[in-house]
Formats: structure tokens, sequence, C-alpha cells
């Protein structure tokens, strides 16, 4: 059972920071929501091209909406996330040339919080000398690290269905832009985020 505690913050304050700095001005045919800030973009046909090509792989991929049980599904889980950012980065390197765009924001976006996740995990990561639970073949960890891992991915699994949202948008896909995956729609879960700093009026 999860707990729905926020056993990490996702800290993306430079990214959206530049985010903010960039586009808050901006005039634009789509509108994306992010924590803290919405912007409007102007995505190039290559940017929808690839958004649509990012939907389409992991909007199903099960490790967004599965439900663990044990250590092997948290395992078989991390496995998928390291799987999803190498597809990100290979996005990432696509977008080279758009670097400034509102997709590379995106994409950066999601690849920043697979990793923060991915650094959270290690803090709880199980020493390889740790002998195998006596009784549960399955259950390795102890009950309170595998809870953590529990509570994080529900997290992060929010945090990458909104992304897909937005993405779709930047597709132009008639897709819900509040979260892809059904059980993780909705407002962003703004506790979960570490908070911008209050941007003040420069003097005329």
């Amino acid at each position: 059972m999860r707990t729905g505690k926020i056993p990490f913050r996702f800290d993306m304050t430079d990214l959206l920071g530049r985010a903010r700095q960039r586009y808050t001005k901006h005039v634009g045919d789509v509108t994306l929501n992010l924590p803290f800030v919405s912007i409007a973009v102007n995505p190039k046909d290559k940017e929808r091209q690839i958004a649509r090509e990012l939907v389409i792989r992991l909007a199903d991929r099960r490790v967004l909406s599965a439900w663990e049980c044990c250590d092997g599904c948290i395992d078989n889980a991390l496995t998928s996330l390291r799987e999803i950012r190498g597809i990100l980065v290979d996005k990432q390197v696509e977008l080279a040339d758009l670097q400034d765009g509102s997709l590379y924001l995106l994409v950066d976006a999601m690849a920043l919080g697979i990793r923060q996740f991915l650094t959270y995990e290690e803090l709880l990561n199980r020493s390889d000398d740790a002998p195998p639970h006596p009784r549960f073949g399955e259950f390795y960890r102890p009950p309170d690290v595998r809870e953590a891992y529990f509570d994080a991915l529900e997290v992060l699994r929010g945090h990458l269905s909104r992304c897909l949202g937005q993405v779709a948008a930047i597709g132009g896909m008639d897709l819900p832009q509040d979260g892809l995956v059904k059980n993780y729609q909705g407002g962003w879960q703004i506790e979960a985020y570490e908070a911008l700093p209050i941007e003040h009026d420069k003097p005329s």
C-alpha cells in the first residue's frame, strides 16, 4: 500500500527559471503548463514530429502505470526507467539544433526527473553483501526502503505523465494535457517540486 508521502522533491529551479525567462512574455499558439510556470510557444515542424514520436513510444510503457508488489517488480521498473532515459537522450540529440525550443525543455524536464529519482534510488540501494530475506525470496529490501521506492515511483510517474501531456500538446495531439497516464492526471503535484524564487519586477 502506498503511503502518499513525497520522499524527495524534484529540483527543476534552473530549468523552470529558463522557461520563465525565455517564454513568459512570448506569444505563441500552444500554451504549456509546468510547475509554477505557464508559457506560450510556437513549435517548429520538427518539434511537432518528434513530440508525436515520443508520445507513441512512451505513453503505453508499463512502468508508467504498473503497480509493484515486490523487489523484483522494483528492479524491472528501474530497468525500464533507464531505457526511457536512453530514449529521451536520443531525442535530445535529434533536437540538438533546437536546444532553445520548448520540446527540448520538456524532454530535459523528463530526463532530469528520472535522473533525480535514480539519485534518490542510489541512496536507498541495499548493500550487495546483504543476505536475501530468509523467508521471502522476492523481498530482499527492508520494508521501509521498499515503501520509499514505491512512494518515489508514484511521484515520478505523475511527473512523467504530466510532462507527456505537454509533449502531446506540442505534437498537436488530441490527448489530455494534464497527463497521459490515466491514474496520473490532474494538476501538477506542486509539493513535489522545489519552489521557484519570487521574481521581482525590475525598476523602470
